[in-house]
């Protein structure tokens, strides 16, 4: 026979636990009335955004004819490209691979001479006329190495030469008209960065951590200046930004130099560094909204909740926002905008940072409160015919209306986009996460 010994901790205990079962056992009262859904009905919460209307002023639209490089540089970009308020879908072309667990298409398409280059996920290039009929592909993947053994890249176009940078570390010159190879430079570190050309000089950062000056005639390097090295970065580094004389470089660290174009002198250095209070979605500092000059100012963004504006000829800072930047910031009128880390749509004021309205766009794939899983990625934004453009990779391009931020059109894009919009003859071209170049018209 086994027994028991209560000491009067012991049945202060068992008293308490009896009390709890008993209070278990009482029915559970139901309030009367309609029960809703507190997350809406599967519609993005607008609750709390800012939401003001307020007019901007516009450049005329420009029909214009190429979208050679990245928008980062005022000479690149224009400001307000000719489109139709809905365009729909003309024609499709297959460009190689697309995404996969692995490996990601991670540049936009360039428009130049009458043709449209693309870069698949695995560093194939390719161009078709403007009708999609298929002109040359090459092969960038180096002798001796496989394919998926790297991914990403960028591309930029000047005076009938693309210049494509690879993940497998290669600065490659490619004739425009035939895709035949002109030259080809190591970076000696990941070069998924997205070059930038004038001058001569070809500006990219590699591994995230070096910013590169080469020449366009034969490849050789003019000048390097080094950054902080960074292990949390995205892929992809942002393109560099130009001025009448600088080079204005972005790093994984989130720091961001401006040298002198000529020799590489650095002029300031300044970093985008931070995270929004209370809620982040990401720890990654790295700049992921390249630099955006629009006359002495530089706008740029990072991954976690931060946005500045600085002098470009000193680097002084104006201001910073607790909105991070996934794409470059496109600037328009007293106005810029951006596509937040929090997938939000914003326009805020250029002379002080403080945000106009925001609006939700597509986020997680499945609404899933305390287990968040895949999200949607969303490219952009551009303007052009009168609306702010956005590609989304659930599937459809949404077109917004800049004074207030209503969404004024949805087009659909077949498997969902992969890469930022651009327009060029009146066409707006995106990638589709499958491997095609999809134009709309």
């Amino acid at each position: 026979m086994a027994y028991f010994s209560l000491t009067r901790g012991g049945l202060a205990l068992m008293g308490t636990t009896l009390l709890m079962l008993g209070a278990c056992g009482e029915p559970e009262i139901i309030l009367p009335g309609q029960r809703e859904n507190i997350r809406g009905s599967g519609e993005p919460a607008t609750l709390g955004l800012p939401s003001e209307s307020k007019p901007i002023r516009l450049a005329a639209p420009t029909s214009n004819k190429s979208w050679p490089q990245s928008f980062g540089t005022e000479a690149f970009r224009v400001a307000h490209p000719a489109l139709r308020p809905s365009p729909q879908l003309v024609w499709s072309a297959d460009i190689g691979e697309g995404n996969s667990r692995r490996q990601r298409i991670t540049a936009s398409p360039v428009v130049a001479g009458g043709l449209i280059y693309t870069l698949d996920s695995a560093g194939r290039v390719s161009a078709v006329s403007s009708g999609g009929g298929a002109v040359w592909s090459t092969d960038l993947v180096p002798a001796g190495e496989k394919e998926g053994q790297a991914t990403g890249g960028g591309m930029a176009y000047a005076d009938g030469v693309l210049y494509v940078s690879s993940g497998y570390g290669l600065l490659t010159a490619l004739d425009a008209k035939s895709g035949q190879q002109r030259w080809q430079q190591k970076l000696n570190a990941t070069g998924s960065g997205t070059p930038t050309i004038r001058d001569g000089l070809i500006y990219l950062v590699a591994g995230d951590d070096t910013g590169w000056a080469i020449r366009t005639k034969d490849g050789r390097i003019a000048w390097q200046i080094q950054g902080t090295p960074s292990v949390g970065n995205v892929l992809g580094a942002p393109a560099p930004a130009l001025t009448s004389d600088l080079a204005i470089f972005a790093f994984g660290s989130g720091d961001i130099s401006a040298s002198f174009k000529k020799g590489g002198l650095g002029r300031w250095t300044s970093s985008v560094s931070g995270q929004r209070k209370g809620r982040a979605s990401a720890l990654i500092g790295d700049v992921t909204g390249s630099p955006v000059v629009s006359g002495k100012r530089v706008f740029v963004g990072n991954h976690s909740g931060r946005t500045v504006a600085l002098n470009a000829v000193s680097g002084e800072r104006f201001w910073t926002a607790d909105e991070g930047a996934l794409g470059p910031i496109w600037p328009a009128g007293d106005s810029i905008f951006l596509v937040s880390d929090r997938n939000q749509l914003v326009r805020m004021n250029a002379s002080d940072g403080t945000v106009i309205w925001a609006k939700e766009l597509p986020g997680f794939v499945k609404d899933k409160p305390g287990k968040r899983g895949a999200s949607y990625a969303n490219y952009g934004p551009i303007l052009a015919g009168g609306r702010v453009i956005v590609a989304s990779g659930d599937g459809n391009i949404r077109f917004f209306n800049p004074e207030n931020g209503t969404m004024t059109a949805q087009v659909p894009v077949p498997n969902g986009a992969t890469s930022g919009p651009v327009v060029a003859g009146n066409t707006l071209y995106v990638v589709g996460a499958k491997g095609q170049l999809y134009a709309f018209r």
